[in-house]
């Protein structure tokens, strides 16, 4: 596995980085793991989520995470269902980049579900944020925010070379 940050988007402080999308629309998953753990060696030695991720192209694009894309939102949210008992417990952030919601803006799971299950309409997925710093590649302290006259408030929790936005559910902004 090769370390891609520059594939997949992220948000620089200043502006948005708008990094290749592979020539494709495809929906990317990403789980960022617990800091006890190493995600990969935990997801790859075990059977179960090993055949579950045996097709995709696996990336790391952030310290302790893993990447695949898959074709749709719905076979996003599927295959997170299939690995929840890994999430549950090497998991910190799962996180699913739909292009037909926003190209540079991740959904938390539980909002990717609503989505998907036609429960909260994609143009309704902005205004609440959970905003991560990135530093050395690893993300740091997230800031839960609401956009405000179409802007991201700044991220001012520590200096940091990005930032990495996540549009949150209601329910995870509130708890």
């Amino acid at each position: 596995m090769s370390r891609e940050s520059d594939r997949f988007p992220c948000r620089s402080t200043t502006t948005a980085l708008r990094a290749p999308r592979l020539g494709t629309d495809m929906t990317r998953v990403c789980l960022v793991g617990d800091p006890d753990v190493n995600l990969t060696y935990e997801l790859l030695s075990r059977e179960t989520a090993r055949d579950a991720l045996a097709t995709y192209d696996i990336r790391e694009p952030f310290a302790n995470s893993l990447a695949v894309d898959t074709v749709s939102l719905g076979a996003a949210v599927a295959l997170l269902n299939d690995l929840n008992w890994y999430c549950v417990r090497f998991v910190d952030e799962a996180l699913v980049l739909e292009p037909s919601v926003s190209e540079t803006e991740w959904l938390s799971r539980g909002l990717a579900r609503e989505v998907r299950d036609g429960d909260v309409p994609p143009e309704e997925t902005d205004q609440r944020l959970k905003v991560f710093g990135l530093v050395d590649g690893e993300l740091v302290e997230p800031l839960f925010v609401r956009r405000t006259q179409g802007q991201v408030p700044e991220y001012d929790l520590r200096d940091v070379d990005e930032t990495v936005i996540v549009r949150v559910s209601e329910a995870e902004f509130g708890g």
